[in-house]
């Protein structure tokens, strides 16, 4: 554990503040947070990473005894990140497909979170103004809605509220070391990178806060603060090692080639100045903000480059005036460090989820700094409340407008297009949504846009079979599917697409091959499962069919067409009590499926029964 702190009277312990007042505050930011998320019981699950999380994931439907053994080996989403799955799985046997339950859980980690900000900040500080102000900044500022409305976003609240938990239990260990007190935090740290890697920076801010709040930094002699947080530092690099190896074999990292080097770093430097603007004067906020790989002015890079030196070097000058000044600057900037997108996952510049706790810094610089500039005369401090308070109206305001936008896929990738440029991301989410609704045609239209701008985007091409297959035209689909698989051997919803297509133009040997390309990539593709078993029905393999009928239930017990094909497979091979309890569970899924209730009537003649 290393060295001992300093003895509890050295430490700069934060004034008293009188209980009442701390539960009004702590009440008032619970109240006016919960008042703005309220709404998201009447949200939809969005098409972007949604499916992966809770719509599309079977193992987390399986319920939480399931999911647990799962969770602690899954690489899905390219993250390792178990209690995020358990909190998906808990959510599901709770609310099932109902998309309000899924956000509301989210609204309220993110009461919790505020709540928590607020405390941690007023022990440390003895501040109960200046704390709630930063409080309520997290609390209704437009860049942290994307945290909270977005279901696939659950990692980021829930690791948050481990994250200021282990601010607490350091705090409480800081001005009584116990060893009780330590190990709490490391748990809290622990379970915090189970949530989300997000964590890896948390012990150095808690060498910042050695610097202030706490005064514990003394010119000299930093390694007794380093030394106590090793154990810390040995989690956040385990975590460090594991999130890297599972996002490279998973293939969300960027290829060196298409987003070189240079382009990363200027890209980093003009979203530091991004996130900067946008938390002061949050405009144009989108769910997606595609990388401009070698795009940027020159002129744009220069300036946020002298921009964050400027800072930079002002935060550190001002060291022992300013402290807070320092430390919430360098959290800023620290925090931002796992993605900023010096390692490019994903194809974003930026993103406003990215801000849930870096802007704590830059408000906590702000909420100290802006009144030591200013006297105490009674005018003045009216005129901070004021603008404090007109700041955070504003930022309420713009926070409810931003949240309407995330009620469903088509508003959110609609608005998405409406304030960014040549957003192929969001035309290719647009055209998912509207194919997921029957709008094939329009769909087809923002797939080729997608195409139009990014000709090697997989995903797009991929789909665009899917919609061709909508509309009979099985070469053509066949053709942009084959296409995608040669681009991205490893991605598996291709070589299913092209297994639909072969299967529908009579290639049925080559549509077999395909299925199998696509488990191989996928183990736990269900619908390949499925109609890989359909193919071999064609062939008269009932033996293989069955067993890929059997596996696709095991994935997704409530799969409607596996159940009905694997009875009719089951009176084929003369088990025709298996296939009256598969047409069952045809008809309990779908008590209209004629078929079904014929194959049942088949079964049960066959059994001697009525």
């Amino acid at each position: 554990m290393g060295a001992r702190a300093r003895p509890r009277s050295e430490l700069s312990a934060a004034p008293r503040v009188a209980p009442g007042t701390t539960a009004l505050l702590a009440a008032a930011l619970a109240l006016a947070t919960a008042a703005l998320y309220a709404r998201v019981a009447g949200f939809e699950f969005v098409n972007y990473d949604d499916s992966y999380y809770v719509t599309e994931n079977w193992p987390i439907q399986q319920g939480l005894a399931r999911a647990s053994a799962w969770a602690l080996t899954a690489r899905h989403a390219s993250n390792w990140h178990p209690l995020t799955w358990l909190s998906h799985a808990l959510d599901f046997q709770a609310f099932g497909l109902w998309a309000g339950g899924h956000h509301l859980v989210s609204a309220a980690l993110h009461v919790a979170n505020t709540v928590l900000l607020f405390l941690v900040l007023l022990h440390m500080t003895g501040s109960p103004g200046r704390s709630a102000l930063v409080a309520a900044v997290f609390a209704l500022h437009p860049l942290h809605v994307e945290s909270v409305a977005w279901v696939a976003e659950r990692k980021d609240v829930l690791s948050t509220l481990f994250w200021f938990l282990t601010m607490a239990s350091w705090l409480r260990w800081v001005r009584r070391p116990r060893l009780g007190a330590y190990l709490l935090a490391l748990a809290c740290l622990a379970l915090g990178l189970a949530a989300k890697p997000m964590l890896v920076t948390l012990p150095l801010v808690l060498l910042l806060l050695d610097l202030w709040p706490l005064g514990r930094l003394r010119a000299g002699r930093p390694w007794p603060l380093v030394r106590e947080k090793l154990p810390l530092f040995a989690l956040s690099a385990a975590s460090s090692v594991v999130t890297y190896a599972v996002q490279q074999r998973w293939g969300s990292m960027s290829d060196a080639d298409l987003v070189p080097l240079g382009a990363r770093l200027s890209n980093a430097l003009v979203a530091y100045a991004g996130y900067l603007r946008q938390t002061v004067w949050p405009t144009e906020l989108a769910v997606i903000y595609p990388h401009p790989v070698d795009a940027l002015p020159a002129w744009k890079v220069a300036a946020a480059g002298a921009l964050l030196a400027a800072l930079t070097a002002l935060a550190i000058a001002g060291r022992r005036r300013r402290p807070h000044l320092t430390v919430g600057w360098l959290w800023f900037l620290g925090t931002l460090v796992p993605v900023i997108g010096l390692v490019q996952v994903g194809a974003q510049a930026m993103a406003d989820r990215y801000t849930y706790v870096p802007m704590v810094g830059l408000v906590i610089a702000l909420a100290w700094s802006v009144p030591d500039c200013m006297s105490g005369r009674p005018v003045d401090r009216l005129v901070r409340v004021l603008v404090a308070g007109a700041w955070l109206a504003g930022l309420g305001a713009t926070a409810s407008v931003q949240l309407s936008h995330w009620a469903d896929s088509e508003k959110l990738f609609r608005h998405a297009l409406a304030v960014t440029d040549d957003n192929h991301i969001a035309h290719q989410n647009l055209a998912n949504h509207l194919l997921e609704t029957g709008r094939v045609d329009e769909a087809m239209g923002h797939y080729r846009e997608t195409l139009r701008l990014r000709p090697t985007y997989v995903e797009a091409l991929s789909n665009l079979a899917t919609a061709l297959t909508r509309k009979g035209l099985y070469a053509e689909a066949a053709d942009m599917a084959r296409r995608a698989t040669e681009l991205k051997p490893s991605y598996a919803d291709a070589h299913y697409n092209l297994g639909v297509c072969l299967y529908q133009l009579g290639r049925v040997d080559e549509a077999i091959r395909s299925y199998e390309r696509a488990l191989v990539a996928d183990p736990l593709m269900a619908r390949a499962h499925h109609n890989l078993g359909a193919a071999l029905v064609q062939k008269h393999a009932l033996g293989e069919a069955r067993d890929r009928f059997e596996e696709a239930l095991r994935l997704y017990p409530d799969f409607l067409d596996a159940h009905y094909n694997l009875g009719v497979v089951l009176l084929e091979l003369d088990d025709a009590a298996g296939a009256a309890l598969h047409f069952q569970e045809a008809l309990r899924l779908d008590p209209a499926n004629e078929r079904a209730r014929t194959g049942l009537a088949v079964a049960r003649q066959r059994l001697g029964g009525p």
